[in-house]
């Protein structure tokens, strides 16, 4: 019997991830129609993909023994805050300062606390829900790979203008390795907002699009949604009023493009804290390479139609070679989705309380765990 696509797990995700970020960028337009900051909205924005995901479970699979209940309420209390902020930053935008350092405040005591959840739930709640982190070599392999290329884009994109001295300039200066030091640091205190992007598009949407549509048209699927989920930013944040349609198609060419590096990482590490690492460092890296230092730089951006040509050959080939990889070979390399993880998890635990049950059991763990 073929599943149903869209079942009241993927109808919750697709309700907070999409409809709740699209029902978010109605005040986000207003206050932007009246001039005010909307930074803030980027922030929270992040959080609503893993709040889906997390949400979804709470309902769906509340009676698994292993749902690591206190670290998904966790995440979804300091989102349900972050997104009534942004409500705040709307009513009172003359206090533009107190919001920006509310929000800050919230995002590191929640990440904090977080980390703190997530130790206590312990590995086998980790395992279950894909929060583990494993596959040390090869996830280390994959985030090297990433900067390295990051840094190659930058170069090929400082070329045309000829700004590659400039380029090395920054990277000579004191000021950049002090903020490139600074990045775990900074990572350990804000992870809460790249993990709620990738633990929804990776960790959950990834392996339904791809076990539904292949390997290959699954990640490009997604690049195409992950892209369209960007619209209140690339409207009302990203670009000024005469680069918003060109800000739309160059969200789709990075969306698409990076989601086939990120897809690759997750695939070849099974390690949803790749993706979110990368996510990390490539918002993180704009301001630093940019020579500004301040995330300032990505808002009101104009944005010309060659550039966004240029991103989509630079980025088509750099990144886009990876679809061509073995990982994306139909069904070899696909990782199990959300309840295929939990329920392989359960059947383990459930084995080793009873042992007579590793008869039955071994196969089908056997050909899980191939993936």
């Amino acid at each position: 019997m073929k599943e149903t696509f869209f079942s009241r797990q993927m109808v919750i995700f697709l309700a907070v991830a999409f409809g709740f970020t699209y029902l978010m960028g109605i005040p986000m337009g207003i206050s932007y129609a009246q001039g005010n900051s909307v930074a803030l909205f980027p922030n929270a924005q992040m959080c609503y993909p893993a709040a889906g995901v997390m949400l979804a479970a709470l309902i769906t699979r509340k009676t698994d023994k292993n749902l690591p209940r206190p670290f998904f309420i966790g995440f979804l209390v300091l989102t349900v805050l972050m997104a009534l902020l942004c409500l705040g930053s709307v009513v009172a935008p003359g206090r533009g300062a107190f919001w920006t350092g509310l929000l800050n405040i919230f995002m590191m005591a929640g990440s904090i606390l977080l980390w703190v959840l997530l130790g206590i739930a312990g590995k086998k709640r980790r395992r279950a829900y894909g929060l583990n982190w494993k596959n040390g070599k090869a996830s280390a392999a994959a985030v090297g790979i990433f900067v390295l290329l990051y840094i190659l884009r930058m170069f090929i994109s400082a070329l045309p203008a000829g700004q590659a001295g400039d380029l090395g300039m920054i990277l000579a200066s004191p000021v950049t390795w002090i903020y490139l030091i600074a990045l775990p640091v900074n990572f350990f205190l804000v992870f809460v907002a790249f993990l709620g992007e990738e633990y929804g598009w990776r960790f959950y949407f990834q392996p339904v699009l791809q076990k539904r549509f292949g390997a290959k048209k699954g990640v490009l699927l997604l690049g195409v949604l992950w892209g369209l989920w960007h619209l209140p930013v690339n409207l009302f944040f990203y670009a000024d009023s005469a680069s918003r349609i060109q800000s739309i198609l160059g969200q789709q060419v990075t969306c698409i493009t990076i989601g086939i590096f990120f897809a690759w990482a997750y695939m070849k590490t099974d390690n949803i804290w790749v993706p979110t690492v990368l996510h990390f460092l490539n918002n993180n890296l704009i301001p630093i390479f940019s020579g500004s230092y301040s995330a300032d730089v990505i808002e009101g951006q104009s944005i010309s139609w060659q550039s966004v040509v240029f991103s989509l050959v630079v980025n088509g080939i750099v990144l886009g070679v990876f679809l061509f990889t073995r990982y994306f070979r139909e069904g070899k390399y696909l990782l199990p989705v959300l309840d295929e993880r939990s329920e392989r998890e359960a059947r383990e635990t459930e084995s080793f309380r009873n042992p007579d049950m590793t008869e039955t059991a071994g196969p089908d763990l056997t050909k899980e765990s191939s993936l």
